[in-house]
């Protein structure tokens, strides 16, 4: 794949994220009645504007790649003719968004051989959004854009950190997040795949989250990547498969997490 083939696969991704933007914004502006996808359990929220936005983002797919899968969390998998794969979570954060919060976002990546090389990141709400490709990562607004950068924080202790929810956690996990949170200067709560965003742009140090699907964290790699930060497992590698994601501002803060998540 050159790059000119990642830089329009870029625009495109900003395309879909413009078609999902025209369905959530006005619905995230009304009061929204969400589904249980698990009921019986743990509430996990679906709308029917995760659903429109993810049949808009399809179509369009369909219509001007025809040769590429696409995997989204509301209507699961289609196979393509090759290995370009569009990965597709039209409202990352429902529950703050059926609570009239703005941290939500939108997530959209395309993988190529099981690894994303176009990510984006968009916050609607907020006006912004990060793309991370060919090697370079930008914050996009409506005043124009910049380059994405994290922060060059080398030391735990001096450290922003976030995760979703303090509770994502349990037993050994648990354990090991709060060892983590304690050696950190600041820890906030709440902003899903938004922290993801804040550390590309230098905001937030680390990022530590588990029970993650491809869905979620497909198109934060290349953000993250791109602003120079590192983002993998607790284990300190790139295989994701078990959901459990830390990404760093810089390599010293990486392993620095890493030796006290991976114990």
């Amino acid at each position: 794949m050159t790059e000119r083939d990642l830089t329009t696969f870029a625009a495109f991704a900003c395309t879909l994220a413009d078609a999902a933007r025209a369905v959530t914004l006005p619905a995230a502006r009304a009061a929204q009645v969400a589904d249980d996808k698990n009921a019986g359990g743990a509430f996990d929220p679906v709308t029917e504007a995760d659903r429109e936005a993810e049949r808009a983002m399809r179509a369009m797919i369909e219509a001007r790649f025809p040769g590429h899968g696409i995997s989204g969390e509301e209507f699961g998998e289609k196979a393509g003719q090759g290995s370009a794969v569009w990965s597709l979570d039209p409202i990352d954060g429902t529950r703050a968004f059926i609570c009239g919060l703005p941290s939500w976002t939108t997530l959209i990546a395309l993988v190529r051989g099981g690894e994303p090389v176009v990510g984006l990141i968009d916050a609607p709400m907020i006006g912004e959004r990060y793309l991370g490709d060919t090697g370079r990562g930008r914050l996009i607004r409506a005043d124009g854009e910049v380059g994405l950068a994290t922060s060059d924080c080398r030391i735990l202790g001096e450290a922003r950190i976030t995760t979703t929810d303090p509770y994502l956690f349990a037993g050994d996990e648990a354990d090991r997040f709060d060892r983590l949170r304690r050696e950190a200067r600041l820890v906030r709560y709440g902003y899903d795949a938004y922290g993801y965003a804040r550390l590309a742009a230098g905001g937030i140090d680390i990022v530590a989250e588990s029970g993650l699907k491809p869905h979620d964290y497909h198109a934060l790699i290349p953000v993250v990547r791109a602003a120079g930060g590192m983002i993998g497992n607790w284990r300190g590698d790139a295989d994701f498969s078990d959901g459990q994601i830390l990404a760093a501002a810089t390599p010293h803060l990486f392993e620095a997490a890493v030796a006290i998540l991976s114990r």
